[in-house]
């Protein structure tokens, strides 16, 4: 993980310095992929009041990125404060990861079999009822599949007489096999 700590109009000592670090070391705790950790501690005076502003930038694997802005009087109370949010964020992206279920073969890994052993008298062939009781063309397929909200796929003869398989994609076209 590469870290990186940074002062804005505020000279960083070597205690502070060291206190973050073993800050962002609690991070790792989540088992996420974090790529990098950005902290930046900068003098903040408003309307005669002197305080500290912490940003914290984690960047996550999969362009997953956490930004916490936190500001106090004392610095190690802000960097305190702003640490806290961030093992908040991480720990719900942690069990959004961990509550994921598993919906297709490819997050089930290379050792997902399809169908398990089956005997041969344990199978059983259910037939269906087809609702289209005439060969669609091209033309009739595609005006078939932008009027079904439930349906993905279809079925129909093209213009030489082949069964073929139309299917609508995740970006809104139609793909053909």
């Amino acid at each position: 993980m590469n870290r990186s700590i940074t002062g804005r109009h505020f000279e960083l000592t070597d205690a502070i310095k060291a206190y973050a670090d073993a800050l962002i070391d609690g991070l790792n705790k989540y088992n996420l992929d974090i790529i990098s950790t950005n902290i930046v501690i900068s003098a903040d005076e408003k309307h005669g009041k002197k305080g500290f502003k912490v940003e914290v930038i984690v960047n996550l694997k999969d362009k997953n990125t956490i930004v916490i802005t936190q500001n106090d009087k004392d610095v190690y109370a802000a960097l305190d404060l702003g640490m806290e949010r961030i093992k908040k964020s991480l720990r719900r992206h942690a069990d959004k990861i961990k509550d994921h279920k598993v919906m297709s073969f490819a997050d089930l890994g290379e050792e997902a079999e399809a169908v398990s052993e089956l005997e041969a008298d344990e199978i059983e062939i259910v037939p269906m009822d087809l609702e289209l009781h005439k060969p669609l063309d091209f033309d009739e397929a595609i005006e078939a599949l932008k009027a079904e909200k439930k349906r993905q796929f279809i079925v129909f003869n093209d213009y030489s007489g082949n069964m073929r398989v139309m299917y609508k994609r995740a970006d809104g076209k139609f793909g053909l096999y």
